[in-house]
Order: structure tokens, then sequence, then C-alpha cells
């Protein structure tokens, strides 16, 4: 079996969510004692992460240097957490592993997704990321090119596009990876956004991409039998802050669409993972997983819905969601 585990960005800071050099190295260790329990159990694994916190403190460093030097790109941004985070995450994962008695070798592959030029969200920027500026401060990254809100007492706040990904530009080397026995960290963040134009080539773009819709495009592209979803909770819940609230359990496809319709799971936290999950069952997958990082190899073992959310296929085998086929495919 081939799991493409997604570790959220909880699992890379600490309990109190910072995201200080001996925070991320101690929570990666934490995070990479449950991936190694997962190899030890069989499985083949590719890991990918979010990088909110990382790429949040190269913002900070950019904001406070664009007086001295122009601010990196945040495509670079990407491109730097995913090398960073790689290293710590194989450092941990090895020592895991060695604990454990098992030789698998580790490697990290900066990823590129390609985004459309034509995206909509690069019309209108709408994803917040960073920290709140004065307007002062915020003029000074205007004038460099960036795009800043003024949200009202709270301050500025720059805001970037968030394209649907549909290209793994570099799938073919973490499949000779896996293939080749190792365990993978590819596609951090949801993959460095690039587009590419006639006779132009490829260019990074000033955006993020989804890091869940990523995870669910390279689970399917490298062949995972599974998706997981790591986060902070076991299951997704119905009413969620309700005294009815209710955990969900194994579920088709069809259902969770219908009550991701709902209104049961919010934008901004579990919207994203549960779409992430219908999507990679509505494209062949045999079935996907959100829970947290104690209990993957029961639910990947035991998908009965006990251990976490299990998104399987409908019974009749009919896909939901044909009406939107385009959604994630990788263009020739």
């Amino acid at each position: 079996m081939r799991v493409l585990l997604a570790l959220g960005g909880n699992a890379m800071t600490g309990r109190d969510g910072r995201a200080r050099v001996e925070d991320q190295v101690s929570a990666a260790q934490d995070a990479m004692d449950s991936v190694a329990d997962l190899v030890a159990a069989g499985v083949d694994v590719v890991l990918t992460h979010g990088n909110g916190p990382q790429v949040g403190n190269l913002l900070v460093k950019n904001e406070l240097a664009a007086h001295v030097v122009p601010p990196v790109p945040l495509d670079w941004c990407g491109a730097q957490t995913q090398a960073t985070l790689g290293l710590v995450l194989m450092n941990a994962l090895d020592d895991a592993l060695r604990a454990r008695g098992i030789d698998r070798p580790t490697a990290t592959v900066v990823t590129r997704a390609r985004v459309d030029v034509d995206d909509p969200g690069f019309a209108r920027p709408t994803k917040p990321i960073g920290r709140y500026l004065g307007a002062e401060e915020a003029a000074v990254l205007v004038e460099h090119g960036e795009t800043w809100e003024d949200r009202g007492e709270k301050g500025w706040r720059r805001v970037v596009a968030s394209p649907e990904p549909r290209e793994i530009l570099d799938a073919a080397a973490v499949q000779a990876l896996v293939e080749a026995g190792f365990v993978v960290v590819a596609n951090g963040g949801g993959g460095i956004p690039v587009v590419r134009e006639v006779g132009q080539g490829l260019r990074g773009v000033e955006a993020v991409i989804d890091k869940d819709l990523g995870a669910a495009l390279l689970a399917r592209t490298v062949g995972a039998d599974v998706l997981v979803v790591a986060t902070d909770v076991s299951h997704a819940v119905l009413r969620f802050g309700t005294p009815d609230a209710e955990p969900v359990g194994r579920v088709s496809v069809t259902r969770m669409r219908a009550l991701a319709a709902e209104g049961h799971f919010a934008s901004g936290s579990m919207g994203p993972k549960v779409d992430a999950a219908c999507r990679f069952v509505e494209q062949g997958g045999r079935y996907a997983v959100i829970t947290d990082l104690t209990r993957i190899v029961a639910a990947v073992r035991t998908p009965d819905g006990a251990a976490g959310t299990v998104v399987v296929p409908d019974p009749s085998g009919d896909r939901a969601g044909r009406d939107h086929p385009e959604q994630g495919e990788p263009h020739a």
C-alpha cells in the first residue's frame, strides 16, 4: 500500500503555536514517530506538509528589511521552506526509523506546482498572509509590488492569489525515488506555484496553493492508494462547537459532499481537508482519511471510521463531482 500523508501546519510548530527552531525540531520528532510506525507497518509513505508559520517568519524578515533590500518573492519563500522543513523532517524520520531497526533512505524534492496564468484568483487576490502592519509600513511593501488591504482597526494585511493546482511538475522525480525505496518529502505548502507562458517557459508567481488540494493532486499523481490528511483532531465533526456535535466516521464521497454543501466544515480549517479527501476518492483513490497523528496507523489499517473520518467511493461505484472533471487534472 502507498499512502500520501499530508501534515498540517500544527505538526511543525510547538503546542502553543510558536515556530522557533527548537519548537519545529521537537514537533517534527513527534510527527515522525507516527510516520515511522506507518513505515514499520509495511506502508510506502510519501510526505507533504504545510508551511504557513515558516513562510510567515520569512515575510516578517522581508518587512523588517524592506528599506534595505528588496523583499524575497513568495515563490522563493516557498522553496526555502520546502528545503528547510525537508531537512528537519528527514533528520527526525531517520532517527525514528533507526530506533525501530528500519533501514530506509529519505529524500526531499523541492517541488513546483503548475497553475493557470489566467486563474481567476490572480484577478482579485483574497488569500491573507503574514501579519498586520501600519499604513506606512505597508506602503513600503506596496512600492515593491505587493498587494495590501486596509483591514480597519487591525491595520493593513497582505493578500495574494490562491490558484488551483493543475500539475505537479516534479512528480516524476518523486515517483522514481519512491520506487527506489525512499520515503520522500515533497510538494510542501501545496507546491511552489509556477505558470507556463507561451514562448517564455516557467516562472514563479506570488501566490499560495492550498496545501490540502496540493496533497490530493500529488497523491493521485504518484499513484497513492490512500490519502491521509493529518490534523489536530481525530475526526471531521458535524455541528462543530455545539452540544449536538457529532464526529463523522466512515462515509461515502457523495454523502460527504452533501454535508459540506450544508455548511458543516469551515472554509478556513476543515473545509479544504474535506474537499481534498473527496477529490482524491472521486478521482480513483481507494479511500481518504482525516485524523490526528496518533491514529494514522489504525485509520489506515482498519478504515472503519473508528480512528478517523474515512471517505470511501459510493457503493454503486459512481463518482461524485463528475461535473468538475477539470479540477486537479494534470495537462499533457
